[in-house]
């Protein structure tokens, strides 16, 4: 899982390409999680952690502090977080996580990208099963503590799969166990450089390289739409390991 899933996270970042889609995605997730749970990071675990994936992204604090500001203000609109499914072309499942402040218009701009691409949008929970839907955590490595140790401690909590690129350790748990992770972790002074959430196929379909690009295309027409926030599929990408 490791491998692969740090592998399909590079290749979205080189497609996203500025820094400026990374920014407006982090900012509407800032915007929900104190929309939930108010403006401060001490008592909004969601919050704080939000904050670390924006320093990690290089994001500059005043943009977090707007980003803050806004979501508080009179004028902030509602952002719903809305989960679309469907089949692109040659098969491959597609899972679009969206935020959005206007279903309607999302809906019609993903069924228009399926359509035009020769695919079709699906019904909600329809590809639930193709998918292991996982949080993700990067933690700076703790002098004193062993890997060993650490993920057998860690099982408890819900983690199922724990590496070591040299500099971070990379934590795979279920979606369901992020605020017992998390709660561990800053609990027992580890320092969380970031975490999100992923979609991690069970089941990998291999294309040709014309095939491939196709579904490329597909998948930047969606990231290019600015109520997308994150779009997972179920296609072997080039040099990926299985």
């Amino acid at each position: 899982m490791g491998r692969a899933f740090e592998y399909r996270k590079a290749r979205k970042m080189k497609r996203w390409g500025n820094m400026a889609r990374t920014f407006t995605k982090l900012g509407k997730e800032i915007s929900i999680a104190v929309k939930a749970s108010g403006p401060d990071p001490d008592s909004n675990p969601r919050l704080r952690v939000l904050m670390q994936n924006a320093k990690a992204a290089n994001m500059p604090k005043e943009n977090v502090e707007r980003a803050i500001k806004k979501a508080i203000s009179k004028d902030a609109g509602d952002y719903n977080e809305v989960v679309y499914e469907g089949y692109g072309p040659y098969g491959i499942a597609i899972v679009v996580e969206t935020a959005t402040d206007n279903p309607t218009r999302t809906v019609a701009n993903v069924r228009s990208y399926f359509n035009k691409a020769g695919g079709s949008l699906g019904t909600s929970g329809s590809l639930t099963f193709l998918f292991d839907h996982k949080c993700v955590f990067k933690i700076k490595q703790k002098e004193g503590v062993s890997l060993e140790d650490l993920e057998l401690e860690l099982i408890d909590y819900g983690v199922d799969e724990l590496d070591n690129d040299g500099e971070e350790v990379v934590l795979y748990g279920e979606f369901e166990s992020y605020n017992n992770i998390q709660h561990y972790l800053e609990e027992n002074g580890f320092e969380i450089t970031s975490a999100e959430f992923e979609r991690i196929p069970n089941d990998m379909k291999q294309l040709d390289a014309e095939q491939r690009a196709s579904i490329e295309k597909l998948i930047e027409r969606f990231e290019e739409d600015e109520d997308v926030q994150n779009v997972f599929h179920n296609m072997q990408e080039e040099n990926e390991d299985e």
